[in-house]
Parts: structure tokens; sequence; C-alpha cells
């Protein structure tokens, strides 16, 4: 049965982007921190058109949350090109051959047309909300999972709603000190921690949302 889940890298102190986001700063200042776990995996880099890596447990854990991945959504923000109505040269920070390799969906308050891209991407784009972004990620991806890509406040909105099955959460040892947090606004939802594996600079942690 095809879940909803959304995985993320958070700081100790709670946040999963650094201060001042910028398109020169994507995951604001200090946030980099928070990936180079990953940067270093065999199938991270493949995703990315890079060759080399390793592979360790965390390439495990990364593959059991990607593998299974039919459709995504995002916010615009994590897509980038800022508020307002959009600038159509901008068609993300991934290049012409995004990592997603599915349809993505992109929520905003600006309409704008279907944007494919090489290796399987498209991104759609939502002007309705995240009920309608996550019905029609779910009739795209079929029996396969439903991704919510990020950033904080589109995983915020995704937790307060309790339309999330699972949370993974890479559990990096830095102290931001000031960005986006997580977990704030969102309620009290009721969590399951059904595994734990610690990684090289790295701890990943999966909850689980009882139905």
């Amino acid at each position: 049965m095809s879940k909803v889940i959304c995985q993320l890298s958070i700081s100790l102190d709670g946040f999963v982007a650094g201060p001042d986001q910028s398109r020169t700063h994507p995951l604001g200042r200090g946030g980099e921190q928070l990936h180079t776990w990953a940067h270093r995996l065999e199938n991270w880099r493949s995703r990315q058109g890079l060759t080399g890596g390793v592979r360790t447990v965390s390439a495990d854990v990364l593959d059991d949350v990607t593998e299974g991945v039919g459709a995504y959504v995002m916010g615009r923000r994590m897509f980038g090109d800022g508020p307002g109505p959009w600038d159509e040269s901008w068609t993300g920070w991934w290049g012409e051959d995004p990592p997603f390799r599915a349809p993505v969906y992109v929520l905003s308050h600006h309409p704008r047309a279907p944007l494919p891209m090489r290796g399987g991407t498209e991104f759609r784009f939502v002007t309705d909300g995240i009920d309608s972004a996550l019905r029609q990620a779910r009739e795209a991806a079929g029996d396969r999972d439903v991704a919510v890509a990020g950033g904080a406040e589109t995983a915020r909105q995704y937790l307060a709603a309790a339309l999330l099955d699972e949370l993974h959460l890479h559990l990096v040892p830095v102290l931001l000190g000031a960005g986006e947090r997580l977990l704030v606004n969102v309620g009290r939802p009721a969590l399951e921690q059904d595994r734990v594996v610690v990684g090289d600079q790295v701890t990943h942690l999966r909850y689980r949302f009882p139905r």
C-alpha cells in the first residue's frame, strides 16, 4: 500500500535550513552542513549524474526512502524563484536533469504551465492547496509512495493536517542557531519511533503516525 512520506535532514537545534535563504544560498547560511552526509554516498551521487562515492548504512537508508517514490510534492520556496509572478526562465536548482525522475507538484499562488525536464521529471504547479497537490500526486504515483520533499513550511502544513504516514529525520550533529524550524505550529501529532540507524556523522530516525 502506498504511503505519504517526508524525509528531511535536521540540525540538533531543530532547523532544516539556515537563515537568509536566497538564490545564492538556497539552504541558508550554514544549511549545506545538513546534507554533507549524503553527498559522499554513491547512490546520492548517481542520482545527481555524478560518479564515485561510498556505500554505507546511510546509503541503505537513502535507498529505502527514495526507491518506492512515484511522485513528489514541494513548496515554491524549495523549487525557488521567490514570491510573486513566475520568472519562467527559472527551472529549479537542479539543472536540466533533476534527480526526481517522476512528477513533482509545486505549491504556488501563481499558475504556470507544466515544465517537463530530462530524465522523467516534470514540474506541475498547483494553486489550490496541499490537499489538491496530494490528490494529484497520489493519482500520478499509483501504488508507489508520495514524498513531501520540503521545504520546512510545506512539511509543517502536511504535518499539521495529519496527512503524513512516515517522517524520516536525518539528525546531523551541527547547531545552526537560526533558520527554518520544522517542528513548530504542527499541533501535537502522535508519533511512533520504529527505526534508528546510526551512520557516519548522521543518525537516521523513522517515525510513523498511527491511524
